[in-house]
């Protein structure tokens, strides 16, 4: 487990998180051209509530379901 602070939404906030979910959010965020703190913003205001971590790791879930985090994947 890797902790980071991170500011979102005006306010400083730590996430734990495995190595490789901290590399595929990375690889997503640059994806959409924003900053790890962007997407995580992002993330934070979508989810319904619940772990800001758990909810980071659904969205990575999600993301390579669609095959988004493995471009070559056919």
């Amino acid at each position: 487990m890797q902790k980071r602070s991170l500011s979102i939404a005006g306010h400083r906030t730590s996430l734990a998180l495995e190595p490789e979910f901290w590399s595929a959010l990375a690889v997503a965020a640059a994806r959409r051209g924003l900053s790890l703190a962007g997407l995580v913003g992002e993330i934070d205001r979508a989810r319904g509530g619940g772990n800001l971590s758990s909810a980071v790791r659904v969205f990575l879930l999600a993301e390579a379901e669609r095959g988004t985090e493995n471009p070559s994947k056919t």
